[in-house]
Order: C-alpha cells, then sequence, then structure tokens
C-alpha cells in the first residue's frame, strides 16, 4: 500500500505542475485576446479620428503617414491574431495533458480505494471465521457439559 500511496503523491505533483502550467497558459491567452482587442479598438479609433481628419482636407505627405501607419497597425493586428491562435492552441494541449493526469490520479485513487476496500473484507472474512470457530467450540463444550444436565437431551 505504501508503493500506491506514493504513486497517489507522484501523480498528484505532476497533476499540480500541469495545473500550474495550464493556468499559466489561460493568463498567456487572455492576455492575447486582450491585446487583439486593444488593438481593434485603436484601430476603429484611429480610423474614426483620420475620417474625421480627412473630412478636413489633410496634406499628400500626411495621408502617407496615415496609410503607412494603418498598414503597419493592420499587420499587428494580424500577427496578434496569429499570437492568440498559437496560445489557444497551447491553452488547449495544456487542458488535454491535465485531463490526462486528473484521470491518472483518479485511477490511482479507486486503485488504493479498491485495494483499501479488499484488505477490509479480508479482515471482516477473518473475524467471521474466527467468531464462527468461537461458536463451534463453545458449542461443542456445551455438548460435552450437557451430559451432566436432567431433562437434556444429549
Amino acid at each position: 500500500m505504501d508503493a500506491l500511496h506514493t504513486l497517489l503523491e507522484q501523480a498528484e505533483a505532476e497533476r499540480n505542475q500541469a495545473l500550474a502550467a495550464f493556468n499559466q497558459k489561460r493568463s498567456h491567452c487572455d492576455a492575447a485576446r486582450a491585446q487583439a482587442t486593444h488593438l481593434d479598438a485603436y484601430r476603429a479609433d484611429y480610423l474614426q479620428r483620420w475620417n474625421t481628419q480627412f473630412a478636413q482636407g489633410a496634406a499628400l505627405e500626411i495621408v502617407r503617414c496615415y496609410q503607412g501607419f494603418a498598414d503597419r497597425l493592420e499587420t499587428a493586428i494580424v500577427q496578434q491574431g496569429h499570437a492568440v491562435s498559437h496560445a489557444q492552441a497551447a491553452l488547449a494541449q495544456a487542458g488535454d495533458l491535465l485531463t490526462a493526469h486528473e484521470l491518472r490520479v483518479a485511477s490511482v485513487r479507486k486503485l488504493i480505494e479498491r485495494r483499501e476496500q479488499a484488505a477490509r473484507q479480508a479482515i471482516e472474512r477473518q473475524e467471521q471465521k474466527a467468531d464462527d470457530e468461537n461458536a463451534m467450540r463453545m458449542a461443542s463444550a456445551r455438548n460435552k457439559q450437557g451430559s451432566g444436565f436432567p431433562g437434556v437431551p444429549t
């Protein structure tokens, strides 16, 4: 049983490490999503400000600067989308690993539970057998002593 308890401790430690990795991946994924949302909001605000500016007229040099920055912003948004996808894939993989470790812990616990139940049943059977043997000895002893009692058939 000590070996099973050691195995359970090891499985729990591995599960805890997998849980910490999962939480870290989830945090990273949430941060990537937040950054993507922030970039999208910034782009919308930037477009709105420049549309207002262009309505009043703008020099060609300013339009080129606007377009250059808008292109770089779009590239950043695409790259952030890839980062989000990568973070989601890593999170899914960490979740699968965590599930596998949780299953292992549950399996080892179930095995320990079954072994303990089997040990309890073996002890109960031994106790029942000992009780039965004691009852038979007592009955036998009564039968041997019973020949001295009048009116009691032997």
